[in-house]
């Protein structure tokens, strides 16, 4: 499989994880909600390389890299979002935390050189163009979430989004250069897994009362957590790591960032909602700049 259909694949399984994750991460509790998850991942990968075998493609050299991008990527950057949207309510950091792609594109270009032209440069702007509009545009009056009523802490928010946004993207495109040797997609993701879960636990043993669950995890909560970790987690960020072996880190990060786009006919399953005007037209835009990347 090409590596533009594997990020399109990782953001199919992270569109379908979201909607596991609502309920889970409203029940526990955003770092709690984490922290298990990480952990439910961090064991499934570890026994998948044990299993095959993977594990031997790591060297001393790769785990310090690997850390270094789960501190930044996972541990860094995903905590940045969570407080941005604490700030600005998920839509707002959600457009923010879009422009990762245009991060990766840009760093792609000063530190490895690749570069984006013609109907792929269109398609790529169009692309990214389309997941903006369709968060921002997306939501009907009656709509509003909780998270953006009352006062918001603007400029914090904003700041916290565009890191997490860059945490991403460096994360990221900093592993590009060792996927292209031997090592494993799936070994690979346990280290980086595992070092923003060590991380993540650090929180809660340090005391911090952000880090404790909201209420108890039942069967039904631990079932979605260890499910949404199983496909968001292990499938989705393997598939990425697999998918920079081969392919254009920009690329990569752009055709990946079409996991809100993929929600939309989700949600639309699921509480019988048609879509909003503007997140129909942010969808046409993405499939139209997803095709020209294809083609071209």
């Amino acid at each position: 499989m090409s590596f533009e259909y594997l990020a399109l694949l990782a953001a199919a399984c992270w569109a379908v994880g979201s909607l596991m994750s609502a309920t889970a991460a409203t029940h526990l509790g955003a770092f709690a909600f984490t922290r298990i998850r990480m952990l439910s991942a961090s064991v499934m990968l570890w026994l998948l390389a044990l299993f095959v075998g993977s594990w031997h493609s790591l060297t001393l050299d790769s785990l310090y890299l690997l850390a270094l991008s789960g501190l930044i990527g996972i541990f860094i950057g995903d905590t940045a979002l969570f407080a941005a949207m604490n700030r600005l309510g998920p839509r707002r950091a959600g457009v923010l935390f879009a422009t990762h792609s245009l991060f990766s594109a840009v760093l792609a270009y000063l530190f490895l050189g690749e570069t984006l032209w013609g109907w792929t440069l269109f398609g790529s702007s169009l692309l990214i163009s389309g997941v903006m509009v369709a968060i921002f545009f997306g939501k009907r009056k009656n709509e509003e979430h909780a998270w953006e009523n009352g006062n918001l802490q603007v400029k914090r928010g904003m700041a916290l989004a565009l890191l997490s946004a860059l945490c991403q993207a460096v994360s990221t495109l900093m592993l590009k250069p060792l996927m292209e040797t031997d090592i494993d997609a799936v070994a690979a993701s346990a280290v980086r897994m595992s070092t923003a879960f060590v991380l993540h636990f650090a929180l809660l043993l340090l005391g911090f009362s952000v880090a404790k669950a909201k209420t108890p995890a039942t069967p039904k909560v631990l079932a979605l957590t260890i499910g949404n970790a199983a496909l968001s987690m292990v499938l989705g960020m393997t598939l990425i790591l697999q998918a920079l072996k081969h392919g254009n880190a920009g690329l990569v990060a752009i055709l990946s960032s079409v996991s809100p786009i993929l929600v939309l006919p989700l949600l639309w399953l699921v509480y019988r909602k048609s879509p909003a005007a503007g997140a129909w037209l942010g969808a046409i835009m993405t499939v139209a700049g997803t095709v020209l990347i294809l083609a071209h």
